[in-house]
């Protein structure tokens, strides 16, 4: 139905929408409507403010919006709808303006056909697998990968789509991102370190992959419960049932697979989405014609042509599949830094500028002034000149907060070592900057790392300031979240009972940590 069979409104003088929601959720809602300026299908997605939000809480949620936008924007492929416009409309709410995605949803085919053929299931989990590679390679977590949000296309192509919840995190310290209580997502799709540390890295993606090939397959959903916290319950602290109980005909090495996705320690996950893919592809054979979902097989398909012919651009495939190493090209691509001498009295301009970008939302062209500006400085100043290494500071923030923690985290640990060295080193950002290069770490799914460093920097606090100073004790919580979200649940469990014996001992049993912490182990508790 076209949006002159409906009643329509327009927006911004150009998109033409339907009165009605096409889809909402908790942060947004979705129009589908008509670039009446190119004649085209589009989709329009709004911010949805919570009826109890603030003032400051809506403003803040407009700024996730734009960055989220910009980030996702830059995201292209061809699992992944277009992104073509963003705005904000008469009533001030931005808007995201993007590809409208015809076809059926895997939760609606599942329902449907009861259950997918082993080639239907990996040959749509190869496609998502596909899409999370890029998307992980450029610093993106999707956080609710669900059936829900993958469209089959009537040409056999998989959208993967609501990449609303796919963001570079909003933290700026541990801390914010270990906190209890913000764990955006689909319970029944999450992996046990989001719900138990409200923590995403590309080995929760794997997980939630791993619950929709389970469902393909099956028909079922992995863990059902009667309320959310107990499905949450299930996924922190069962195991789940393999496909070949379901399913006796499934073959026991693409069970295996699916087992491997459904770790409940990320780390033994498959290590990336690349290794999943080739695990998966190679079932993806027979895919059947499925009536009244795809076009005709007598009819041409430009994409499947442009893919097979694709596949034979590289004659040779290298170790470990095609795409095992990080690709070079991007590298080369990126422009050369300036490398003249910076002068001092540039440098306050220099920040100046960044800040309008950075309050923009514009992180790769503001980490780039910092990049070219740090080269320059440092030509003339030297590395652990002052004004140089607040500058290489806010460089890592900046690719930080943009979401780049490949980048961020190496920049981190330079600065700490470097300041390490020197006699005049600042030990307080020291130790900040070693907390950032752990937080680097986690959220790029090194768990093991994250906590080895931050338990190296837990002695050297201790050292400096003492076992019952806030700092440490506060980096214990974090520690002991991680290690929960890990699935060392022994080690977590043991972690925040010693801290909440230290708490009661300091500050008495009201503390607020306190309880914070009887509601983890609450969550911990054994089976």
């Amino acid at each position: 139905m076209t949006g002159s069979d409906k009643a329509t409104r327009i927006l911004d003088g150009r998109y033409e929408l339907n009165a009605l929601p096409l889809a909402r959720g908790g942060m947004g809602e979705v129009y589908e409507g008509r670039d009446i300026r190119l004649e085209r299908e589009v989709a329009v997605k709004f911010i949805r403010f919570p009826a109890d939000a603030d003032a400051d809480e809506r403003a803040d949620m407009v700024r996730r919006f734009v960055r989220e936008s910009r980030i996702t924007a830059e995201l292209q492929h061809p699992g992944v709808p277009a992104v073509f416009d963003a705005g904000s409309g008469d009533d001030k709410h931005p808007y995201l303006v993007m590809q409208r995605v015809h076809g059926v949803s895997v939760s609606d085919l599942v329902a449907e056909q009861e259950r997918l053929s082993v080639g239907w299931t990996t040959g749509i989990g190869a496609q998502v697998c596909s899409v999370l590679a890029a998307a992980h390679r450029a610093s993106l977590v999707h956080r609710d990968l669900k059936p829900g949000n993958l469209m089959l296309e009537p040409d056999g192509t998989v959208k993967v789509l609501d990449f609303g919840l796919a963001v570079a995190l909003d933290r700026t310290d541990m801390s914010q991102i270990t906190r209890t209580g913000h764990t955006p997502g689909t319970p029944a799709y999450m992996a046990p370190e989001q719900l138990m540390a409200g923590m995403a890295t590309p080995q929760s993606d794997l997980y939630a992959l791993g619950c929709v090939l389970h469902e393909m397959l099956t028909g079922r959903r992995l863990f059902t419960a009667s309320t959310p916290f107990a499905v949450a319950s299930k996924q922190a602290n069962e195991t789940p049932s393999g496909v070949r109980a379901v399913r006796p005909d499934v073959p026991r090495e693409l069970s295996e697979v699916i087992g491997a996705l459904l770790e409940k320690r990320p780390e033994d996950r498959p290590r990336d989405a690349v290794e999943a893919y080739h695990r998966l592809i190679g079932f993806a054979l027979g895919l059947e014609p499925i009536p009244g979902t795809l076009h005709p097989p007598s009819l041409p398909n430009p994409h499947r042509m442009y893919g097979a012919a694709l596949s034979r651009v590289f004659d040779t495939v290298p170790e470990g599949g095609p795409d095992r190493a990080e690709p070079e090209a991007t590298a080369t691509r990126v422009p050369k830094p300036n490398t003249s001498p910076l002068p001092r009295e540039d440098i306050e301009r220099t920040r100046s500028r960044v800040a309008e970008l950075v309050g923009a939302s514009r992180y790769r062209q503001a980490a780039e002034t910092l990049r070219d500006a740090v080269t320059g400085a440092t030509a003339a100043f030297g590395r652990t000149d002052p004004d140089v290494v607040e500058l290489r500071m806010e460089w890592a923030n900046v690719l930080f907060e943009g979401g780049d923690f490949r980048q961020a985290g190496p920049l981190y640990a330079e600065l700490a070592g470097e300041l390490e060295r020197a006699a005049d080193g600042d030990r307080s950002l020291v130790f900040r900057c070693r907390l950032q290069h752990a937080t680097c770490r986690a959220l790029t799914g090194d768990t093991v790392e994250a906590v080895d460093l931050l338990r190296e920097l837990l002695d050297d606090e201790v050292a400096a300031f003492g076992a019952d100073d806030q700092r440490p004790l506060e980096l214990r919580r974090q520690i002991g979240l991680l290690e929960l979200g890990a699935g060392w649940h022994e080690a977590g469990r043991r972690t925040l009972e010693e801290l909440r014996t230290d708490l009661i001992r300091l500050h008495g049993p009201s503390h607020p940590t306190v309880a914070q912490i009887d509601d983890l182990l609450k969550g911990a508790a054994p089976s």
